[in-house]
């Protein structure tokens, strides 16, 4: 039955049939000036829905790629989803065009499996860049389950922090750390988070949102310590549903979908470093693409 779900689903897909009004833009807010912004969509059926660890895929424009994106938060009482995106290449450059009262031409959602959440004790939940987004959505789920959230988040600097303030509203512990020491403990977040499970023998899960890098680097500091750890992939996708494969990885020697089969997997089992050359196999042309839409922009 899921399979013959996925094959409507991309039938309509193939079809361009999509729904008869863009969803537009309530509010936007640049967190970061010119890298990173926050978008809240109407988006109702998406609201309703959504749960922690879903996210959506969104097409600015008819021809253009499909952009997954984390949902940062919801409200499904107003109907609006919260998402936020780094500007990095040609399609969050168009995205980040857009203003309050725009329309997004397509915003496909929820899709992926939710955070598996129960009441369980101390979470640790580690953030890093646009990635503290995703995480604020999974530790506010874990502290509605009556769990005691730590939240730990990085940054090169103060100005680079993302919600800190959301997050300090609900868990009781916000630990910081920056690169250069300008807020918070000086160092990597895998510093706060070893000493953080050197004297606390309580911690019942780790839950990791960010860089490819750093959910490597928390994973392989929770291993000697035997804390469950999960890691939210940022697989490049096409579809979202199951049926192009571009977003495989290997779990455990086993080939999955981080679309439908995550994008939450066992961090001590997940193959980081084919994970990382599949993320690079389409760098080049991410550039040139880019750069092309600069020189485009400039010659208006």
């Amino acid at each position: 039955m899921l399979r013959e779900n996925r094959v409507a689903v991309l039938h309509t897909f193939s079809q361009g049939e999509r729904s008869a009004m863009p969803t537009r833009i309530v509010k936007k807010e640049s967190l970061i000036p010119g890298q990173t912004s926050k978008l809240v969509l109407d988006a109702p059926h998406i609201a309703a829905k959504a749960k922690p660890g879903n996210f959506v895929i969104l097409r600015i424009c008819e021809k253009g790629e499909r952009v997954p994106l984390t949902i940062a938060d919801t409200d499904p009482h107003n109907g609006t989803i919260t998402i936020v995106y780094l500007v990095l290449g040609k399609s969050t450059a168009l995205l980040e065009q857009l203003r309050e009262g725009d329309g997004i031409l397509d915003v496909c959602g929820p899709l992926g499996r939710e955070t598996h959440i129960e009441k369980k004790g101390t979470v640790i939940c580690v953030g890093g860049g646009t990635g503290i987004a995703a995480m604020h959505h999974i530790a506010k789920g874990h502290h509605r389950a009556g769990n005691h959230v730590v939240a730990i988040i990085g940054a090169r600097n103060k100005d680079l922090l993302l919600f800190e303030k959301e997050l300090s509203s609900f868990c009781p512990e916000v630990l910081v750390s920056t690169d250069d020491g300008s807020a918070g403990v000086k160092g990597l977040v895998t510093d706060i988070l070893k000493e953080r499970l050197e004297n606390d023998a309580a911690v019942k899960e780790v839950v990791a949102v960010g860089p490819v890098p750093m959910m490597e680097a928390v994973a392989r500091t929770t291993k000697p310590f035997g804390v469950p750890t999960v890691v939210s992939l940022n697989s490049i996708m096409v579809d979202g549903i199951g049926m192009c494969g571009a977003c495989r990885v290997t779990v455990g020697g086993e080939t999955k979908f981080t679309c439908v089969d995550g994008p939450e997997f066992d961090g001590q089992l997940v193959d980081f470093k084919e994970l990382r050359q599949r993320l690079a196999a389409f760098r080049n042309q991410e550039h040139i693409s880019n750069e092309e839409h600069k020189c485009r922009c400039h010659n208006v």
